[in-house]
């Protein structure tokens, strides 16, 4: 994650909005901005579970993310809420999610 000292701002409606464009059409059926949203919540949950929030600024540390454990604590949370989002569509939000992140500068591409 980006620890520059700008202020970097993650803006959820034009996440979701980013997000949305960037799963395919064929696998945005059924999935609607609330779906989004709240799969963007988890995320938050999984980083602030993970310590890679900081209280007082609420911006991430430069850390490593592992991809494989935040996929299942979403995909655990969509279990216990019963939300209708496939497997699948976990993994494209959490893609698009990061994709989003890379645009406006909260994380890098790893080499």
């Amino acid at each position: 994650m980006n620890t520059n000292n700008e202020e970097l701002v993650f803006d959820e409606s034009e996440a979701i909005r980013f997000i949305l464009d960037f799963i395919p059409e064929e696998d945005k059926q059924n999935l609607t901005d609330d779906d989004v949203q709240y799969v963007l919540d988890v995320i938050y949950d999984y980083y602030e579970s993970e310590g890679l929030i900081e209280d007082d600024t609420e911006t991430a540390d430069e850390a490593s993310i592992d991809e494989e454990k935040m996929f299942e604590f979403v995909k655990k949370a969509v279990k216990k809420d019963k939300m209708n989002i496939s497997d699948e569509q976990i993994q494209l939000i959490l893609e698009g999610e990061f994709e989003y992140g890379v645009s406006i500068g909260i994380y890098e591409e790893e080499d």
